[in-house]
């Protein structure tokens, strides 16, 4: 499988692409929030035409003969929001399959590890898409990106986002998270009724880590030696709030980073107010 190049536009973000370790800075920091220069709505997508994992194109120039919107979202093997937003996801597909096309983009692996490694050319690349949709069972497209994300970096290049796409090639909504799936519900039921989306971006990050971190331990375990201790080493707090959700198996997957999250920031207080109370 050729992975076809992606023209490049003027709105492409430039920082460099498949690390075999990710870094706090650019990848964190830049996941993070939404560049001024990323493409959002109104925006035109662009040009561009990559294999899909059946043997299909995902092309630019489809866009308008399919005649239906496009949700695109961003996903890798080893990206906690991949994992927390593929049931929703697929819940949308059977909701709206029929009037929405839905891809997922396979980009780089979010914490490559020794058991699944970042992959560095096409036909690795090509596995790693297969790989992401037999894990999740996906009823829908996953488009292989190229090996330095063309259109991945074109839209921002964050692990696991949303982008709704008119036949046009209009972006008309975008969400940081491609687990807000009751924002993407939300967009796709505006436009499949002729409406104005309502939010056409939504960055809401807390809840969105709130909801993936209980997926953490288990993805970063998948990925292998490495992953875990790259995440204690560039963010120590993404690391902790992964290690008590690991202790709170009785909760569902879902609730447990939240739960993670405040036990942290209760835990942090109490150090806090306790050297104040030791130094006064």
């Amino acid at each position: 499988m050729e992975t076809a190049a992606v023209p490049n536009t003027t709105k492409t973000t430039q920082l460099p692409y498949d690390f075999d370790h990710p870094r706090l800075y650019p990848d964190v920091f830049h996941d993070m929030h939404i560049g001024k220069a990323d493409l959002g709505p109104g925006d035109a997508v662009g040009e561009f035409d990559l294999p899909t994992t059946e043997g299909g194109r995902f092309r630019s120039s489809d866009l308008r003969a399919d005649g239906r919107p496009v949700l695109v979202t961003f996903g890798s093997q080893t990206c906690p929001i991949t994992e927390s937003a593929a049931p929703g996801l697929k819940g949308l597909h059977a909701r709206f399959g029929q009037k929405i096309r839905f891809v997922m983009l396979a980009v780089r692996e979010a914490h490559p590890g020794a058991s699944i490694p970042q992959p560095h050319t096409a036909a690795q690349k090509a596995r790693h898409a297969q790989a992401l949709r037999d894990r999740h069972a996906l009823p829908f497209e996953v488009a292989v990106d190229s090996v330095d994300g063309a259109l991945h970096r074109r839209l921002g290049s964050r692990p696991s986002s949303a982008y709704l796409v008119l036949p046009d090639g209009t972006i008309a909504f975008r969400a940081q998270w491609s687990n807000e799936i009751d924002s993407i519900a939300s967009a796709l039921e505006a436009v499949t009724n002729n409406r104005p989306v309502p939010n056409p971006t939504v960055t809401r990050t807390y809840p969105a880590m709130a909801k993936a971190m209980g997926f953490g331990g288990p993805v970063h375990q998948a990925a292998g030696k490495g992953a875990t201790f790259d995440t204690w080493r560039i963010a120590p707090p993404f690391g902790m709030i992964m290690a008590i959700s690991g202790m709170l198996f009785f909760l569902p997957v879902e609730r447990r980073g939240g739960v993670a999250m405040a036990v942290m920031m209760a835990g942090s207080l109490a150090a806090g107010i306790a050297v104040v109370l030791a130094f006064s």
